[in-house]
C-alpha cells in the first residue's frame, strides 16, 4: 500500500507505507474501499478531530458518539497499521507496575482503583465485541498463565497473588505448580506459574476493523492515508491539518501512542514515550500430536524473564514473541533470536517451519502506566500502555473523551495530568540497547 506522508518541514512527501508481513494480515477481513474527501472548500468540520485510528482513538470515537458529538478520525496510514494490527493479541488486566508495588508506593485506596480499572479494561474490550459483533475477532476469555522461570521469580509471583487475593479480594488468580505449569504448557522451562482466569485472546486487526466497521455505520469519518501535518487552536476551537483536507473542530484528540513520531501534528506528545520494538513469529500449521501437547488449554502465556517472552496458539499455530528487536525496521537477528529462544522453550518444535515474522512499537513511559490528559483546553492526549494496550486503550479511550470534554473521573495513577517528557529524549535509542543488553545478561545468568 502507498501513502502521503509528511516530510520533515510538514510537506507532503511520497513514500511506500508496508504492512508487516503478519499472520494477522494474513487471516484479517477484507477491508472496505472508503471514499475520504474534505468539504468543497478544501475543509470539513466536526465537533472532534482524533489523530489516530487504533484502539485509543475508535474507543474515543465510540464515547463521542454515545455524548452526542460528531467525532473525525484521521489516520496517517488505515486502521490497524500500527500497534493495534501488529500486537500479539493477549487481551489483559495487568499494567507493567504491578498492583503491589503501586500500593506500596501510593497506597492501598489507589492500588485498589487501579486494580479495578484493569479488570473495566478487560470487560471494555468483552463490551464493544459484543456491541459491534465482532464474531472474527475470536476473542476467547480462557486466561493467562504467568510462567516462572526460576525459584526466586516463582516465589515473587506467588507472593503477589496472595497480596491480590489477601488486600485486594482479587478472587481470579491460583497458583500452579511446577508439573501443573508443564502440563499446561508441554514445556518443562519452567518452575511455577499463576494463572489469572480474567484475560484472554483476540484477532488484534479485525477487533480494529470491526470497531471501525461500526463506527462508520454510526456515520463516523475515517479518513485513512490522513497524517495530521498539523494540529493548532484557532479561536475557539482546533484546526487539523492534513494532506486530504483541513478539519475545523471544538476538541481534538492526540491518540497515535508509539508511532506519534510519523507526523509533525503530533510532535507535542512524541517525547512522552520510549517506542520499544517488539518481535513476533509465527509458526506453520502444527501436527495433531504436537497441539494435544503444546499450549493446549488456550491460553496466553509469558514468562517472567526481564526480556519478557510471550506466547499463544492461533488456530492450528504457535505465535512467539518478545521484546529487544532494535531499531526503526524489522531485525533478522531479533528474529533469529526470538526463534532460537522458541525451541529453548520448546524444543519439540525444532523443524516446524517459520511462517511469519513481523514487529512492531510498544510505547513505555517512565513511570510504567499510562498517560492521559490535556495540552490546553482544546487539545488532548492518551497514550503509554507499555505492552498491554489492547485493554487499556480500550478503555481509556473512553475515558479520554470524557476528559476532552471536562469531566474528572476517578481514575487513581491515570488521572489526568501534565505531559511527561522523557529527559534527554535524544539519548533514548543508546540508554534503552544498554538496559536491555544488561536485562539479557542478568536473564543468561538466571537471576
Amino acid at each position: 500500500m502507498t501513502a502521503e506522508v509528511p516530510g520533515k518541514d510538514g510537506t507532503k512527501a511520497s513514500a511506500a507505507t508496508m504492512w508487516p508481513a503478519s499472520l494477522w494480515m494474513e487471516t484479517a477481513r477484507p477491508r472496505p474501499a472508503v471514499a475520504r474527501q474534505a468539504g468543497p472548500s478544501g475543509q470539513d468540520s466536526a465537533d472532534v478531530v482524533i489523530v489516530g485510528g487504533g484502539y485509543t482513538g475508535l474507543s474515543a470515537a465510540q464515547r463521542f458518539v454515545e455524548r452526542g458529538l460528531r467525532p473525525l478520525i484521521v489516520e496517517a496510514n488505515g486502521i490497524g497499521w500500527g500497534a493495534s494490527g501488529r500486537n500479539g493479541g493477549v487481551v489483559s488486566p495487568k499494567f507493567r507496575l504491578a498492583i503491589p508495588d503501586m500500593a506500596r508506593r501510593h497506597g492501598q485506596d489507589v492500588a485498589r482503583r487501579m486494580a479495578g480499572l484493569g479488570h473495566e479494561a478487560v470487560d471494555a474490550v468483552k463490551e464493544a465485541v459484543r456491541r459491534d459483533e465482532i464474531d472474527d475477532a475470536d476473542l476467547t476469555m480462557t486466561g493467562n498463565l504467568r510462567c516462572a522461570h526460576t525459584r526466586s521469580a516463582f516465589d515473587a509471583l506467588k507472593a503477589e497473588a496472595r497480596t491480590m487475593r489477601e488486600d485486594f479480594g482479587d478472587e481470579t488468580s491460583r497458583i500452579l505448580d511446577r508439573d501443573e505449569v508443564a502440563d499446561e504448557t508441554g514445556s518443562a522451562d519452567f518452575v511455577g506459574g499463576v494463572l489469572v482466569s480474567h484475560a484472554g485472546l483476540i484477532h488484534p486487526l479485525n477487533y480494529a476493523l470491526g470497531l471501525a466497521e461500526g463506527l462508520r455505520g454510526r456515520g463516523v469519518g475515517i479518513w485513512e492515508g490522513a497524517p495530521a501535518t498539523s494540529v493548532r487552536q484557532d479561536g475557539a476551537g482546533v484546526v487539523v491539518e492534513t494532506p486530504l483536507g483541513a478539519i475545523r473542530a471544538r476538541y481534538a484528540l492526540l491518540a497515535t501512542n508509539g508511532y506519534s513520531d510519523l507526523a509533525p501534528g503530533t510532535a507535542a506528545i512524541r517525547r512522552a514515550v520510549i517506542p520499544f520494538r517488539s518481535a513476533m513469529v509465527a509458526t506453520g500449521p502444527l501436527s495433531e500430536e504436537l497441539r494435544a501437547r503444546l499450549l493446549r488449554h488456550g491460553r496466553s502465556y509469558s514468562e517472567t524473564r526481564r526480556m519478557m517472552r510471550w506466547f499463544r496458539p492461533y488456530r492450528d499455530r504457535l505465535i512467539f514473541g518478545g521484546r529487544g528487536a532494535f531499531g526503526k525496521t524489522d531485525s533478522q537477528a531479533a528474529f533469529d533470536a526470538l526463534e532460537r529462544a522458541m525451541l529453548r522453550v520448546f524444543p519439540d518444535l525444532r523443524g516446524v517451519p517459520i511462517t511469519h515474522r513481523w514487529s512492531g512499537l510498544v510505547a513505555m513511559t517512565l513511570d510504567a502506566v499510562p498517560q492521559l490528559g490535556r495540552l490546553d483546553d482544546r487539545i488532548s492526549f492518551a497514550l503509554g500502555y507499555n505492552g498491554a494496550g489492547i485493554a487499556m486503550a480500550s478503555l481509556m479511550g473512553r475515558y479520554a473523551a470524557d476528559v476532552t470534554l471536562g469531566d474528572r473521573p476517578d481514575l487513581a495513577l491515570l488521572r489526568p495530568k501534565q505531559l511527561k517528557s522523557i529527559p534527554f529524549y535524544s539519548l533514548r535509542g543508546p540508554a534503552v540497547r544498554l538496559v536491555a543488553s544488561w536485562y539479557q545478561l542478568l536473564d543468561t545468568a538466571g537471576r
